[in-house]
């Protein structure tokens, strides 16, 4: 119980100042390569979601997104990137389980856990929106079908349009 309060106390603090910043960490791309995760950021506005093939509220969600993501990149000029929690066992199921869905987001693996730790997250999906300068400006722990247009709206406000 403590640290679920902790926990909300922490989220609320973040999600109200937009303070945090992405911390400099490490993810691998699907192919294996290590890439620092500011370099994917791309100074860009990013919705940063955490998911794993285990988690039927990611694939939910990732799923929901496909179909307004064109549009809210014109709209918005922003990119998602998806960063799979899986363990090194699971991320087998990644790949195909991306080709099945025909996510168009671009994919990056967290097996080792350096960014989730860093970020100090329980609960998936997670999601990070997260401005050119890097700093996170909205999140969300969990997914709805509601939740959609609150991201539409997180992204409205932040790209200023």
């Amino acid at each position: 119980m403590r640290y679920l309060v902790l926990s909300v106390l922490l989220w609320t603090v973040l999600s109200t100042n937009g303070q945090q910043t992405i911390p400099a960490a490490d993810v691998k791309s699907l192919d294996g390569q290590t890439i620092p995760v500011r370099d994917i950021l791309e100074n860009r506005l990013t919705l940063l979601s955490f998911w794993a093939t285990w988690c039927g509220p990611c694939k939910a969600e990732l799923d929901a997104l496909k179909d307004v993501y064109p549009a809210w990149q014109e709209k918005y000029d922003f990119q998602l990137v998806a960063i799979t929690i899986d363990n090194p066992r699971q991320l087998a199921k990644v790949s195909p389980m991306i080709k099945a869905k025909g996510w168009p987001y671009r994919f990056f693996e967290d097996t080792a856990g350096q960014l989730r730790t860093r970020l100090n997250f329980q609960v998936i999906p997670q999601s990070y929106l997260v401005n050119p300068a890097g700093h996170v400006v909205w999140s969300s722990m969990g997914f709805s079908p509601g939740l959609k247009d609150e991201m539409e709206e997180q992204l409205r406000k932040a790209s200023g349009r």
